[in-house]
């Protein structure tokens, strides 16, 4: 699967993205797309591992957060930029995926923006019509 459109929210001190999809599911996935792209040059990355991955959250907004905040520690903990999302489990309050990653080397990966945290600042995971719709706001 690859990432649905998104656009950078201006934002003093911090940005964020504004993601959609389809249903849940997609939308979930679009998001840790989405902060992948923003960190490094996702088409460059091959894939070459996978790793499961299972968060909770109190609703859809602390999921998200949660969501993000795992992947974001798969990152500046392990050093893995992620390619691929696949979110094979999905209900309001967990969710489980698969993700494929490269590990990073400063040869091949640019790294275009550094996240610091996904914060909890005018977090909105909300259906519109027949879309989903998130804004996540992140510390840099």
């Amino acid at each position: 699967m690859r990432i649905a459109k998104y656009k950078l929210l201006d934002h003093t001190a911090d940005f964020g993205i504004e993601v959609t999809g389809d249903d849940q599911r997609t939308l979930f996935a679009n998001a840790a797309l989405a902060m992948f792209d923003v960190i490094t040059n996702t088409n460059a990355l091959i894939g070459e591992g996978e790793l499961q991955l299972h968060v909770v959250g109190s609703d859809r907004c602390d999921l998200m957060v949660n969501w993000l905040r795992e992947l974001l520690y798969v990152w500046n903990g392990k050093k893995l930029l992620i390619k691929e999302v696949e979110i094979f489990s999905f209900f309001e309050k967990k969710l489980s995926a698969s993700v494929t990653y490269d590990e990073f080397d400063p040869e091949i990966h640019e790294i275009k923006n550094e996240i610091k945290a996904v914060t909890y600042h005018q977090i909105a995971v909300e259906q519109v019509e027949e879309r989903w719709n998130a804004k996540i706001i992140f510390d840099v």
